[in-house]
């Protein structure tokens, strides 16, 4: 088996120790992480130090050539990718599975290389000019989590390297495999430093984001190890960019149709088998289509398979890692326990691995841990409402700010209600469905600043004002 390595100023570096990687599916091991040290953190860092201080300088031209240059050989390694990812993360090969992910990778590189921050003129008269400038920042520092390794990986590295800076990462204990995978690709193209990796237990992530040679971190993961990212980044006032746990409302008007919608909204709860931050958490359905919406959804996931992610066939595969599986099984356990119906799934699948069936658990409400809790996982509380007013404003109580949804058959109407949710995005008819070109970020306690387009590459950037 596999013994991967560092990567850190172009070179593989070797560790002493090494941690095995499992597949979830079956719990064989498919790879072993490399257990860096402090001083492997150091070098990284330094490494990228010192290639910053060139690539800095490199042209706007020349550096959107190299990540074009990237994404030609994600293209060229998808398939290879795929099925490391599958193996250590455990969603399948097809569908919205390891391959859709690496597609999606691809085409956020290849957005993102063609994205451009001009020189802004504030003002051109006889009293003077003022121009605004963007300059990379310096290193920037990426912990990613195990939901969408290769995809999140991409969302930091591209921006930040497109930007002018250099990168340290550091993927996932869970799921590393992959993304050293990933970087290596890239050192290909890259001038070496430019992306490093850097793979460990969660020790390793907290000096990361501690180090001085660290400019700005980029965070993708839970709400309280954001906060720990941002309390250790307070000792050099690291900019900040964090995407956190979300707990996403889906509300469905009474106009809604519900043979329309069902498709829909089961995927926008469990796509990934749940385990996206932006998936539909809790869905609010009107007293007036409720059983139907519920009789549409338990139909739907009927015909959804789950097994094995090499399975060709598998749709929908296991839960990534034990910690998560449990906490999907609790959370189900309390709703039943006050009274939750369960209406398709509920309890652990009879086979080896982590699998836990779609469940849907019908007659909730606030209250209880399935509803106030991010479940991260293949369960969905369905909860009753009869006035709009009041459930918009239940939605809203909840810490989190990520995404949301309203469905409807007048989508002005929706919009209208839609602009009441307090979440950094909002879907009509939809959910949870990102693209490269919008801006995607969280209010309240899911997150500080935005990915994607323009206004994420800002991000890995400082400004300028230059007046003269």
């Amino acid at each position: 088996m596999k013994q991967y390595t560092l990567l850190i100023g172009g070179e593989a570096v070797a560790t002493s120790q090494h941690a095995p990687v499992a597949n979830p599916s079956n719990g064989e091991v498919v790879g072993y992480m490399p257990l860096g040290t402090e001083a492997d953190l150091d070098q990284a860092v330094a490494a990228a130090g010192k290639a910053f201080k060139t690539w800095s300088h490199v042209s706007d031209e020349e550096r959107a050539k190299a990540c074009r240059a990237v994404a030609e050989k994600i293209s060229e390694h998808a398939e290879e990718l795929a099925q490391i990812l599958t193996r250590e993360q455990g969603k399948p090969l097809n569908g919205l599975g390891s391959r859709f992910e690496i597609g999606a990778a691809l085409a956020w590189t290849r957005h993102t290389a063609e994205l451009e921050l001009p020189i802004e003129i504030l003002q051109d008269d006889s009293e003077g000019r003022v121009e605004l400038h963007r300059k990379p920042i310096g290193v920037v520092g990426s912990i990613t989590p195990w939901n969408w390794p290769v995809m999140i990986a991409c969302w930091h590295i591209v921006p930040a390297v497109r930007a002018g800076n250099a990168v340290v990462i550091k993927p996932s204990p869970l799921t590393p495999l992959s993304t050293i995978r990933l970087v290596e690709i890239m050192n290909e193209v890259l001038p070496p430093g430019v992306v490093n990796v850097i793979t460990g237990e969660n020790n390793i992530g907290a000096a990361l984001s501690a180090h001085p040679g660290i400019s700005k971190m980029t965070f993708t993961g839970s709400t309280e190890t954001g906060k720990k990212v941002m309390a250790s980044a307070v000792a050099t006032l690291k900019r900040l960019t964090l995407e956190l746990g979300g707990n996403d409302a889906g509300i469905v008007l009474p106009d809604a149709d519900p043979k329309a919608i069902v498709e829909g909204l089961f995927w926008g709860a469990f796509i990934n088998n749940g385990q996206t931050c932006a998936a539909l958490k809790r869905l609010y359905v009107h007293d007036s289509i409720y059983e139907e919406v519920c009789r549409g959804l338990a139909d739907y996931a009927a015909k959804i398979t789950v097994g094995d992610g090499l399975d060709e066939a598998s749709i929908l595969g296991p839960v990534q890692n034990n910690m998560q599986f449990n906490k999907v099984r609790d959370l189900v356990e309390d709703a039943r326990a006050h009274g939750g119906r369960i209406l398709t799934g509920g309890a652990p699948m009879d086979r080896p691995g982590h699998f836990y069936p779609i469940t849907l658990v019908a007659d909730v409400d606030h209250g209880i841990r399935l509803v106030d809790e991010e479940q991260f996982g293949p369960a969905l509380p369905i909860i009753r409402y009869s006035d709009i007013e009041e459930v918009i404003a239940r939605a809203n109580q909840n810490p989190a700010g990520l995404g949301g949804s309203v469905w409807s058959g007048d989508v002005e109407k929706a919009k209208h209600y839609a602009m009441q949710l307090e979440c950094g995005s909002v879907w009509i008819n939809k959910h949870g469905t990102i693209q490269p070109n919008a801006p995607f970020g969280g209010v309240k306690q899911s997150g500080i600043g935005v990915e994607f387009g323009a206004e994420g590459l800002k991000e890995f950037t400082t400004i300028q004002t230059v007046l003269s």
